[in-house]
């Protein structure tokens, strides 16, 4: 299971939303949280998509939430989205329900009460766009 790494990941997405994050927070994050060589990769290679295609992401995070545009998402939220949609986006390997359930995880452990719900709706939102496509 990757909870861990892409819990490893909102805490650096979160981290990068109010200072830039240097390698060595990022290796030493991912040794705290005793992630494998799998997790590593898979913690780069989702960081890669979410940097080259950041304005995409938030082109859809737009398009998906109703209530806020993404400028307004609390960060946190926001964190959480970003490795969601990555997912559901960029990595076919990965079904769309464990990023949803991950996501709505995490939001559940690190945000606020109504957190989860929020972001499963735009997840949900994202996921029938896409299947349209």
């Amino acid at each position: 299971m990757r909870t861990i790494a892409r819990e490893s990941l909102f805490k650096l997405l979160f981290s990068s939303q109010f200072s830039s994050v240097s390698e060595e927070l990022k290796r030493a994050l991912f040794k705290a949280d005793k992630l494998d060589e799998n997790d590593v990769k898979y913690c780069n290679e989702v960081l890669c998509k979410i940097k080259e295609n950041e304005q995409t992401i938030n082109e859809v995070i737009d398009k998906n939430s109703l209530s806020f545009p993404q400028s307004r998402i609390y960060p946190a939220d926001k964190s959480i989205l970003y490795i969601a949609i990555a997912e559901i986006l960029y990595f076919n390997d990965i079904p769309n329900r464990v990023s949803v359930n991950e996501a709505a995880n995490i939001a559940s452990k690190y945000s606020s009460e109504k957190s989860a719900s929020f972001i499963s709706g735009i997840l949900s939102s994202v996921i029938e766009e896409n299947d349209n496509v």
